[in-house]
């Protein structure tokens, strides 16, 4: 007889964001005549840039050609983006070889499905509050997961543990808190992670959007962190490709685990891939090639530029409403402290009922996020400015 996966059951009744979309429609379905506005998306808004679509037009043409047509790639991702993106470490100084570059159909799925080389019994701790996809996917594997609380005291990074942790993810910049570790922050994790033979699952999802170059955009900038962390990253939000769908993840030759030899984890997620995963599109990848020509970088960084304009403007809209902001400097979220202690689904109540702005709930991503409410620099620059305005306008506090 069949039987379900009960860690379903142990997760919330609905993901997080259907649930804002549950109660944004039924809003919508009440008062007809009101326009809602959105903040809370984190979903890019700004079209392909020239030299990225015609990346993915010319992998269109290579497919209507007899010559250069293809059908399956390599699981690992096509051998010139990986030696691209091997390129772009070492222009920030982090020596990658293109080989231990993995090639995907994005970031969530890679967080998701590394954790299939690592045995049940481990340990997970995650930051809290945290993208929901690290708890979840953990939970529905039947691990165990321990919360790293990330204080506003310690500008919302979680202290090093003190206690026995096997697997730790680690986001920065941080969805949703927009904050982003320092060199210092993470070395701390890095020497626990090699004295207790632990691995740090790095998400760098949103590094492109640090602007202080005195942060790390990648772990790998920290001496040690080869040895012991898996690191994610995308094109999701630095190339817009959130509906286009390309990453990639960097599984060091040098990362290794008690009783087990360098390289042997590097084989592992390979055998993985090989066996689960049949290589991201070939137009797609022909896509974030071009976004790593040097053409493309300055185009996408215009319109990285253009959605931290926009968080200028919602971080200088609710600092003059009297709101405590935080984040939005060197990410595109802003993480605001929630006025007069109201729980954050009824402060998500109240934004959409008063200034019909729809964000996220802080206590969507785990328990340290109640009391807080994250709010998205994308979106298009007038939608964000007629929707601060109304929290401006409208918004009792």
């Amino acid at each position: 007889m069949a039987k379900i996966n009960e860690n379903y059951d142990r997760l919330p009744a609905s993901y997080l964001f259907s649930e804002i979309a549950k109660r944004t429609k039924a809003y919508q379905e009440s008062h007809p005549g009101v326009r809602v506005m959105r903040l809370g998306i984190g979903n890019t808004t700004e079209p392909l840039t020239p030299t990225v679509i015609n990346g993915l037009k010319l992998g269109v043409e290579k497919l209507a050609d007899v010559k250069t047509y293809t059908g399956y790639g390599e699981e690992q991702g096509n051998k010139r983006l990986r030696q691209a993106i091997a390129e772009d470490y070492k222009g920030r100084g982090v020596d990658i070889d293109a080989s231990e570059v993995f090639v995907s159909d994005g970031a969530k799925c890679d967080t998701a499905n590394i954790q299939s080389i690592f045995g049940l019994e481990n340990i997970v701790a995650v930051q809290d509050p945290a993208y929901p996809v690290y708890v979840d996917t953990n939970i529905l594997s039947g691990r165990n997961v321990l919360y790293m609380p990330c204080p506003e005291e310690n500008n919302f990074f979680p202290f090093v543990p003190n206690q026995k942790i096997d697997l730790i993810y680690l986001c920065s910049p941080n969805n949703p808190t927009g904050a982003v570790a320092t060199k210092k922050q993470l070395s701390g994790f890095v020497d626990f992670a090699i004295r207790n033979k632990a691995v740090i699952i790095y998400d760098a999802a949103y590094s492109s959007f640090i602007r202080d170059e005195n942060l790390p955009r990648s772990i790998y900038e920290v001496d040690g962190a080869k040895e012991c962390t898996i690191e994610v990253n995308s094109f999701s939000k630095s190339a817009g490709f959130t509906g286009v769908r390309l990453g990639w993840t960097v599984v060091p030759f040098d990362l290794s685990v008690e009783g087990v030899e360098p390289r042997k984890i590097n084989a592992m997620w390979n055998r993985r891939q090989t066996t689960f995963f049949n290589g991201a599109s070939n137009i797609v990848q022909e896509g974030g090639l071009a976004a790593l020509t040097p053409e493309g970088q300055e185009e996408c960084q215009k319109i990285i530029d253009y959605y931290m304009g926009n968080a200028d403007i919602i971080r200088e809209g609710l600092t003059t409403k009297g709101l405590v902001v935080y984040g939005g400097v060197n990410a595109p979220y802003l993480w605001m402290k929630i006025p007069n202690n109201l729980k954050s689904w009824d402060f998500f109540d109240k934004m959409l009922e008063e200034a019909h702005v729809v964000g996220t709930p802080g206590s969507g991503f785990g328990p340290g996020g109640e009391g807080y409410f994250r709010l998205s620099a994308f979106g298009h620059r007038e939608n964000v400015i007629e929707a601060i305005g109304s929290i401006k306008e409208n918004l009792t506090i």
